[in-house]
């Protein structure tokens, strides 16, 4: 129990660090240095990486459609969830990590929704001719909050060593590419992907911690 509450406390923790990180990019070296004369925190620090960095469209481009993979993985867990509740004929029935990684899924999807509708900052660059909300980077958000799912989820199911390892090594490959791509691309500020790192790790304790209370309880009750 001790575990899972340790997990569940850092996850606390850092929803609040992530909190106070978007409030120190409010206050914290606020200058007019954005497109448009737009506002940007951390103004030296992010200005000088982006001219550090430069702006790269390739990988910007690739990125983005690699963006498809962590989708594919929730509508993957979903068909999951969709084919135990037509066979098992109940809500209830249905594995309780199963229904957590959906309302996680959900959680994930609401935190960039809301920051889609209230813009803390505009990317250093246009798309396409148009300003975009910047903060958090939605696509790392998107990849580290869902990409330790797939390796959580097989090592529950899949009970192969070498397969959950060849998973493990995937996907920190695959998330570590993705960070270091939108960083390097250009499209985001620094300070973007820092908060991108900071929510999905918090969220993804969160629900790490869920489940192991679930499972907890479980056993306890089996007994």
């Amino acid at each position: 129990m001790k575990n899972e509450k340790k997990l569940l406390s850092f996850g606390v923790i850092l929803l609040g660090a992530f909190a106070l990180w978007t409030l120190l990019i409010q206050t914290i070296d606020v200058r007019p240095l954005g497109q448009n004369g737009t506002d940007i925190g951390f103004a030296s620090l992010n200005t000088w990486f982006h001219q550090l960095t430069g702006v790269h469209m390739l990988i910007y481009t690739i990125t983005d459609w690699l963006g498809l993979v962590p989708i594919l993985i929730c509508m993957f867990f979903g068909g999951l969830g969709l084919v135990q509740l037509i066979g098992r004929k109940s809500l209830l029935k249905v594995d309780g990590d199963i229904i957590l990684l959906g309302f996680y899924y959900i959680l994930v999807i609401f935190g960039y929704l809301i920051f889609e509708m209230i813009p803390i900052n505009y990317r250093p660059i246009l798309i396409e001719g148009y300003m975009e909300a910047s903060y958090p980077s939605s696509t790392t958000l998107l990849v580290l909050s869902v990409m330790p799912t797939l390796s959580f989820q097989a090592h529950r199911r899949l009970h192969h060593k070498t397969v959950n390892y060849a998973v493990d090594i995937l996907t920190v490959l695959f998330s570590l590419f993705m960070v270091v791509g939108r960083t390097v691309a250009g499209v985001h500020w620094l300070t973007d992907i820092v908060g991108s790192v900071i929510l999905s790790a918090g969220l993804y304790l969160i629900y790490h911690g869920c489940v192991a209370l679930a499972d907890q309880k479980l056993n306890h009750e089996s007994r």
